[in-house]
């Protein structure tokens, strides 16, 4: 397999003659260019985004499974859908080689042990509703591709995203989606425009999913869980925001639906006390603009 990540940058086979202000022109380049090429992608995430999210409402979940940067990557995604969007943890996951110790520094050959990344598949109870995203600058990490024929075994919806094309990832999966960056301005440093295109990608596709499945009201984030003084006051915005209330009134709405927003938002929208807009968006799915406008 020819690995378009492992070659070299002709833009910057000069790196270590460059002034600073050189060498982070040259890496903006390229990560324009990686920019662009997620943007060829675009389709194809959008398709796994309706997959994924067609699964989870008939109580599936989303597992990103990834090695070295992409499994960290991956993670970062999973672990913000939470406090994002206000979905359950094991809403969205991320199964990482090497586990947790690999979050903080290199598990040694955790990325080649094929029979670890199908026991994580078996271990995470994968199924058929089910969706498994495996991410992988070159597309033939071992560890992912094996967990990713692990879950299509299972039923699970599979997707391949890699920086490398054709590659055992994007054969694996169910829905490939190559984002071949080309060679990175440091040679083989795929945390650098590999990294920061699979980052994009995962932004896309879980807000997407989120978005499909009545976490957002407009573009406010109306899943947000109010757990600290900051969350606080961005509730209190959010309500502001959809409803065009003052704080003092937003607020009171708030303390009367235990901070839900979503609660707060049809109160004040619907002119509901707590209860009736409980019951309003229950019978509407949890989407604030059917619960809204019926």
């Amino acid at each position: 397999m020819n690995r378009v990540t492992e070659a070299r940058n002709a833009d910057t086979m000069d790196l270590d003659r460059m002034t600073s202000l050189e060498i982070v022109q040259a890496m903006h380049r390229q990560d324009l260019r990686a920019m662009e090429t997620v943007g060829g992608a675009l389709t194809l995430i959008a398709g796994a985004a309706d997959r994924v999210a067609e699964r989870m409402g008939r109580g599936g979940r989303l597992i990103y499974v990834g090695a070295g940067s992409a499994g960290r990557a991956a993670m970062l995604d999973a672990i913000e859908c939470p406090p994002t969007f206000g979905v359950a943890p094991a809403l969205v996951t991320a199964l990482v080689a090497g586990g947790n110790a690999a979050m903080v520094g290199a598990v040694e050959g955790a990325e080649d042990d094929t029979e670890a990344g199908r026991q994580a598949i078996a271990g995470a109870g994968v199924t058929e509703v089910d969706s498994v995203v495996g991410i992988a600058a070159s597309g033939s990490t071992p560890y992912t591709v094996a967990a990713v024929e692990a879950a299509r075994a299972r039923g699970a919806f599979t997707v391949g995203l890699a920086n490398n094309h054709p590659s055992p990832l994007t054969e694996a999966a169910a829905w490939p989606i190559p984002i071949v960056v080309g060679p990175e301005a440091l040679t083989g440093s795929t945390r650098l425009s590999a990294g920061t295109a699979q980052k994009v990608a995962l932004n896309m596709l879980s807000t997407a999913v989120m978005v499909r499945l009545g976490h957002v009201y407009g573009n406010l984030m109306v899943g947000v869980r109010a757990t600290n003084v900051k969350l606080h006051g961005r509730a209190v915005r959010i309500v502001r925001e959809a409803t065009g209330a003052d704080e003092a009134t937003a607020r009171a709405w708030l303390e009367a639906a235990d901070w839900h927003v979503k609660t707060a938002v049809v109160m004040g929208l619907a002119g509901l006390d707590a209860d009736a807009a409980r019951a309003r968006l229950e019978a509407a799915g949890g989407f604030v603009r059917r619960a809204v406008e019926g």
